[in-house]
């Protein structure tokens, strides 16, 4: 079986090809907390749901950011986004959160995320991750090792 070289708590370490995915879906309860006096999702929520599908994935594919924070001296911040609303989620819907990865850059990562219902999308949205310099905040290039990964994964 082929075999793909992905970053692991910054280890190196080979993975089959059938456990590395393009996009990854996250699972998201509707609570109360989530919605609006309306009963419907509160559209700031929807990029809290893409925060954690980020996360998640990336946790999925062995990137600790913790390790990324405490080892390299590297955070991700938000550069840039563009969101759409479609249709509102309301409370207890189970929503999946797609993310896929679009563009790797020298310091930075473009994700398009699409919060669904039973399939049908909700609210999409293109972001612009950057990695930086946890002390200074400027731009600082992504790990070899993660770059090379994410360069695989790219759509």
């Amino acid at each position: 079986m082929a075999r793909l070289t992905f970053w692991n708590s910054y280890n190196c370490c080979p993975v089959p090809n059938d456990r590395i995915t393009v996009y990854s879906t996250l699972p998201i309860r509707v609570y109360y907390e989530d919605t609006d006096a309306g009963g419907v999702v509160f559209y700031a929520n929807y990029l809290k749901f893409f925060e954690r599908g980020r996360t998640e994935w990336l946790r999925q594919l062995g990137v600790n950011q913790t390790d990324l924070a405490a080892k390299e001296n590297r955070i991700f911040v938000v550069k840039g986004l563009d969101i759409r609303y479609r249709k509102p989620a309301r409370l207890d819907d189970l929503l999946s959160i797609r993310s896929k990865v679009t563009r790797v850059g020298k310091a930075s990562i473009d994700f398009h995320q699409v919060a669904e219902l039973n399939g049908e999308p909700l609210c999409e949205s293109s972001i612009q991750i950057c990695c930086v310099d946890a002390q200074s905040l400027r731009p600082a290039a992504l790990p070899n090792p993660l770059k090379t990964l994410l360069n695989q994964l790219q759509d």
